[in-house]
């Protein structure tokens, strides 16, 4: 997936195109690790539970090590915007994630912070999986 091109005027009134790097794979993992990020920042805020980057990483790696098994599982390096990746990645997150907080990183998982979790995680894994292949589709419809 890349960004649109588009044409830009320079000062000597030259059209010259602007072509954009294809988004790496990596960096689709990254949105996917924002997410996460996201997610535990706004817990931690909500319920006034300290701060630190240690603190927020520690609460965030139970889900973070599930996303990683997520992708390994799918293969979604292979095409990371492809919804059904996502549709695969974000369950696994969501059930490992919560497992492993649970039984590993000995957390809570009250029925409230499952519900959350789940919707705030489908939301944002899905969200912007959904926000590239329209921005695709727009894209080919364009030029087609």
């Amino acid at each position: 997936m890349t960004f649109e091109e588009y044409d830009a005027r320079d000062d000597h009134d030259v059209a010259i195109q602007v072509v954009p790097r294809p988004i790496s794979p990596t960096q689709w993992l990254n949105l996917d690790a924002l997410a996460i990020i996201v997610f535990v920042a706004i817990g931690r805020d909500t319920h006034q539970s300290g701060s630190g980057i240690r603190g927020l990483f520690g609460l965030a790696a139970p889900f973070l090590l599930a996303l990683f098994v997520g992708w390994f599982v799918t293969k979604a390096w292979r095409d990371p915007a492809k919804m059904s990746f996502g549709l695969v990645v974000w369950p696994v997150t969501v059930v490992l994630g919560l497992l492993l907080r649970r039984f590993v990183f000995d957390r809570g998982t009250a029925p409230a912070f499952v519900v959350v979790a789940t919707v705030f995680l489908g939301f944002t894994l899905l969200g912007w999986r959904l926000v590239a292949q329209l921005a695709m589709k727009r894209r080919i419809q364009r030029l087609g």
